[in-house]
């Protein structure tokens, strides 16, 4: 299982980026800055694991964390929506996994038009719009997976 370490690392820099902001929106009961993380699903392990890291990211930053984010991993239109209720509410900051790298360009630049800066994790944007870009490289991933299976294999195997 993928560990929730980029999360944390995004919410950490989200928590950075919102020191010396003023709360905008509900404040949280405890005044709490109030972090939206929106995955591509809530039901995969890979996305509860993120959630775990997110809660463990509040813990250590004194962060509050709205987990919200669509059943579906093909659902983009929940996610667009959840990004608009977000805005509304004026969260102090927002991390997303986003569904379309097109699709959710606009939902995220009225974000950041609204002053909520905006990390991205696992899937990157077509857009600049965002204080930071947090993902695993699979490529570079690939490469060093296969370079060690022909390590093990010893130049051998079919």
């Amino acid at each position: 299982m993928t560990s929730a370490k980029p999360l944390l690392a995004a919410l950490l820099t989200a928590s950075v980026a919102l020191t010396g902001c003023g709360r905008r929106g509900d404040p949280s009961a405890d005044g709490a800055p109030v972090v939206a993380v929106v995955p591509k699903g809530t039901t995969h392990e890979f996305w509860k694991s993120i959630h775990a890291g997110a809660l463990k990211a509040a813990s250590e930053t004194g962060a509050r964390v709205e987990w919200r984010g669509p059943t579906r991993e093909d659902d983009r239109e929940a996610q667009i929506n959840l990004m608009d209720v977000l805005i509304s509410r004026r969260v102090d900051g927002i991390v997303i996994a986003p569904l379309d790298d097109r699709a959710l360009v606009a939902p995220i630049e009225r974000a950041v038009e609204a002053g909520i800066p905006v990390v991205i994790i696992d899937s990157d944007l077509q857009s600049d719009a965002y204080v930071s870009f947090v993902a695993t490289d699979n490529h570079r991933g690939g490469h060093l997976g296969g370079q060690r299976l022909a390590e093990l294999l010893g130049g051998g195997g079919k």
